[in-house]
């Protein structure tokens, strides 16, 4: 596959596997951002490339275009690109970034003979420098051509490509939105916790975070029940019912959170989940809400 590549909407995803790609000789075209500053501003990051503040022909001179913006703005941009294009499309690849859309969002570039796909680093990117992408895994879909070049990108990236079926990919984005953004959600929720009994938020972070690390280095090396902690795992429904009675204090989002997690828990994790919620359903029953609760957090 010829190595070049155009990048549509240079955020922090464009810009960090456009250096990264540019890193491993990949010839950077046209970088198209909202403004002619911000694009300039991306090529410098990437070390490589022509700015443009708006769509331009020239990203046709490139045989991929990552189409990197943010969801709601894809299917502007492949129509955009469908308008302006000659007769250039056929034999080119256009990919974009996001993890819930597919790659029917492309519709008007593969009418007009390009081919469609979806390249999607399971990877958070701070926007400063480069994330580690060495073994990560890279969901692909698309058009056969599309799904072969997204591979290549992934694999010369370090990564490893896994197919997603179109209909599928949203189910894929839920995952992975449990296991990074619902997972920062509890932790920050715990951190209010400990701030309110007078704790500092670094001092928190210190006690919290290698707890969190210690259970997902467990479920990684020992498997989810036996890295399962805590006094569901243990039949302590005393103490569970306890920390439901405590959380009324707090808005009542965090004690919701906290039973509805523990019946998750019942389903995905217990040896017997029917006993389990059983207790959980008992524990519900027993406790009444408090008529009013705080309307803040921390």
């Amino acid at each position: 596959m010829e190595k070049t590549l155009a990048i549509v909407g240079a955020g922090r995803v464009g810009r960090a596997l456009g250096r990264r790609l540019r890193e491993l000789d990949w010839k950077i075209g046209a970088v198209v951002s909202r403004s002619e500053a911000a694009a300039r501003r991306a090529v410098r990051f990437i070390g490589a490339g022509k700015p443009h503040g708006g769509l331009t022909r020239q990203v046709f001179g490139s045989h991929v275009t990552l189409i990197a913006t943010p969801d709601e703005a894809i299917a502007g941009v492949a129509r955009e690109l469908a308008r302006m294009v000659g007769e250039e499309l056929p034999g080119k690849v256009v990919l974009h970034t996001s993890g819930a859309l597919d790659s029917q969002v492309l519709a008007p570039v593969k009418e007009r003979g390009g081919a469609a796909g979806s390249l999607h680093p399971l990877q958070t990117f701070s926007g400063v420098g480069v994330p580690d992408l060495e073994g990560k895994m890279f969901a692909v879909e698309g058009d056969v051509v599309a799904v072969r070049a997204a591979g290549q990108i992934a694999r010369a990236l370090g990564g490893s490509p896994v197919y997603i079926s179109r209909d599928k990919k949203i189910l894929y984005h839920a995952a992975a939105a449990l296991a990074s953004g619902h997972v920062l959600v509890l932790v920050e929720a715990a951190t209010q916790l400990l701030i309110s009994l007078g704790m500092k938020r670094r001092a928190t972070a210190r006690a919290l975070l290698p707890l969190t690390r210690q259970v997902l280095d467990n479920f990684e090396r020992v498997g989810p029940r036996a890295a399962w902690t805590g006094p569901l795992p243990r039949g302590d429904y005393k103490i569970v019912e306890a920390h439901l009675c405590a959380l009324r204090d707090w808005p009542e989002e965090i004690a919701q959170a906290y039973d509805v997690l523990n019946r998750l828990a019942a389903r995905v994790l217990a040896q017997d989940p029917a006993g389990t919620t059983a207790e959980l359903e008992r524990i519900s029953a027993a406790i009444k809400p408090k008529a009013k609760v705080r309307g803040g957090y921390g």
